[in-house]
């Protein structure tokens, strides 16, 4: 079974009862019923479940022990059939001393135990009356329900497909939680059994721990605490849980729930492996002084499932563009303004008051002529610097001409309009060209004509020409080698298509008034085309880029996978068929995922030559920094998988 390097896991807040261990074992057998039957890999429970947390001095009565051990049989007994592996708390006494222990089990065994490392003892936490820290205990195994188990907190268990390690509550709460090493280590996904009570302001505060671990490790962070059941006699639980990757929370659970809850998510192992291996921060080495740390890797052999393995799991059609929510006016201004401060910094740098861009009312440029305003608005600059130059040709339609004008216009920029159609024919005829076959020739001819008007422009009012090709178009090499492709400075190389669109609306709805923000929008509304070749019966445009390259939406979701981390043809394909479920077609994902790998490989010539331009997000494709392929690597290997999937 491929699982695509997806793991699914659980964290389980039982209903308790304090001090009754046989009915908190019935109520744990239930979640780990209900997450096999949903396709968990491992569940975490939280701290000493089997108990309860709020026992007191209980722990420190015999029979509660032995009870306690007694349920952990039952669990045992229980998982012997089941492909779930639980992890539970309770406590176990080792050599005289008590700890605060999680114990993993599955398939019928226990694979060992951590302690809890850092024990709180202020306030209305006094966990050093009970229990020891892990600092105390010199066993390396013990005996435990009659099995001779390893026990420690240098034990990261190791499964097929992942490894996994484990933190107790308090532990995260520490200026460098125990996971920060076992993740240095190989632990791929930590689990913490809490019992973290509630007061005013905490979950907030508690939710930036995990999720700022999870980011700190490049983990999986999975967090159960304790909820209804546990003793309210001053303090009160509310069963928070979590799941989180990379700094991004996965799943939630319902707080101060008078029933068990149990959430779920798929962590993308493969995802943070290569997010590791590119991250060279991220290495044990770097450490000296833990050069000599050690860690036990447990073997966890799960009893088979014969389950088919189904993403549950949000994947975003459009992975480059904010969500829609509060914090996307936040994310569109901080692009935004990465934009303005490039092109700022070289103004002033080349001692530049003019700049000069070509305006053909498509969505690249419309970006570009904004980024321009409102950098020459920051340095005090006339806007009148900026000399707009819209070059009318074959293919140019009323509809972009008028909104490059009216946009201009609106703008309060300088609107110069050089036709190219008769420089075009010279050349036609310099070249021995037959202008009626409209191939690559007739097409790239006029790119490079209204290159050469911008950059000699550019040189006669001693300015820069700023580009306006995009990152969508630089992957898929849809741009005119030393044609629209070069410029002196560009500031779209970083936003990919889906971006660009979503950057001019924001930019039309919250910084435009009425009249430009009309335009705006009917620029976004325009189809994407070079127009380069003569334009319908009707007007309209005959030439649109979608058709021929396929949709920017897909190339857009290919390049993110592939650049972001690194995935396989076949597991992009495997995202973009649960991405666009009931939008495309498998066969036409697939067809353009074929065009997107042929068009990668083989226009990275353009790539290796593009002007400068500001980084916006962790995808780029500079060949300064970001993306250093040859020119001439083959495609074969990518090719010879896409022909494997249907």
């Amino acid at each position: 079974m491929n699982n695509y390097g997806f793991v699914r896991v659980a964290a389980a807040t039982p209903s308790l009862k304090v001090a009754d261990c046989g009915y908190n074992t019935g109520e744990i057998l239930k979640q780990i019923e209900d997450a096999e039957r949903k396709g968990v890999s491992v569940i975490v429970f939280p701290e000493l479940c089997i108990t309860a947390y709020t026992c007191g001095d209980l722990f420190l009565q015999r029979l509660l022990l032995e009870e306690a051990e007694k349920s952990l049989q039952d669990i045992c007994d229980a998982t012997r059939e089941r492909a779930v592996t639980a992890i539970v708390g309770l406590p176990v006494e080792i050599s005289n001393k008590l700890y605060n222990m999680a114990v993993v089990i599955g398939g019928g065994r226990i694979y060992g135990a951590v302690p809890k490392t850092f024990l709180p003892n202020y306030n209305e936490f006094y966990e050093m009356r009970w229990f020891y820290p892990s600092d105390e205990l010199k066993d390396k195994y013990t005996y435990i329900c009659g099995q001779y188990i390893p026990v420690g907190i240098d034990l990261i268990f190791k499964t097929v497909d992942f490894n996994f390690a484990i933190d107790i509550c308090e532990d995260l709460w520490t200026p460098i939680p125990p996971s920060c090493f076992t993740s240095l280590s190989g632990a791929d996904i930590i689990f913490n059994l809490s019992a973290s009570n509630e007061t005013t302001g905490k979950d907030a505060y508690r939710k930036s721990l995990i999720s700022q671990q999870s980011a700190r490790c490049i983990a999986g962070y999975v967090y159960a605490a304790s909820g209804n059941g546990e003793s309210t006699t001053d303090i009160i639980f509310a069963g928070s849980s979590m799941i989180a990757e990379n700094g991004s929370i996965l799943a939630e659970g319902e707080r101060f729930s008078f029933d068990s809850t149990l959430i779920t998510a798929d962590i993308d192992i493969e995802r943070l492996r290569n997010d590791r291996y590119r991250n060279k921060s991220f290495s044990m080495s770097e450490y000296r002084e833990l050069d000599n740390l050690e860690f036990r890797h447990i073997e966890i052999n799960p009893v088979d499932s014969d389950n088919e393995f189904i993403l549950n799991r949000y994947i975003s059609p459009a992975p480059f563009v904010p969500l829609q929510d509060a914090t996307l006016g936040e994310r569109c201004n901080e692009i935004f303004s990465i934009q303005v401060g490039g092109l700022a910094k070289r103004l002033l740098h080349t001692n530049s008051k003019t700049a000069v861009i070509g305006v053909s009312g498509g969505l690249d440029s419309t970006l570009a002529l904004l980024v321009m305003v409102k950098t020459f608005d920051k340095l005090n600059l006339p806007r009148e610097g900026i000399y707009g130059i819209t070059m009318p040709g074959f293919g140019t339609t009323d509809r972009t001409y008028n909104n490059a004008m009216k946009l201009m216009q609106s703008l309060g920029v300088t609107i110069k309009e050089i036709s190219i159609k008769d420089a075009v024919i010279q050349h036609f005829k310099d070249i021995e060209h037959d202008i009626n076959v409209h191939d690559i020739t007739y097409e790239n001819s006029q790119a490079r004509e209204r290159t050469q008007i911008l950059m000699d422009y550019a040189n006669k009012v001693n300015g820069l020409v700023i580009g306006t090709g995009d990152l969508s178009e630089l992957a898929l090499g849809w741009c005119t080698y030393n044609g629209d492709h070069m410029s002196m400075y560009a500031v779209n190389t970083g936003i990919p298509k889906t971006l660009v669109r979503t950057l001019v609306s924001w930019v039309a709805s919250t910084q435009m008034d009425d009249n430009s923000k009309e335009i705006l929008n009917d620029v976004v509304d325009t189809p994407v085309s070079p127009e380069l070749l003569p334009a319908a019966k009707d007007g309209t445009i005959a030439q649109k880029t979608e058709d021929v390259v396929g949709p920017y939406i897909l190339h857009d979701f290919f390049l993110y996978y592939v650049l972001r981390f690194g995935f396989s043809p076949a597991k992009i394909y495997y995202l973009a068929k649960h991405a666009f479920k009931g939008q495309f077609r498998n066969e036409e994902i697939l067809k353009w995922l074929k065009t997107f790998f042929r068009r990668f490989f083989s226009q990275q010539f353009k790539r290796s030559c593009m002007p400068d331009g500001p980084k916006v997000g962790s995808v780029n494709l500079s060949p300064r920094g970001d993306w250093r392929m040859p020119s001439d690597a083959s495609v074969t290997m990518w090719m010879n998988q896409l022909d494997t999937l249907s």
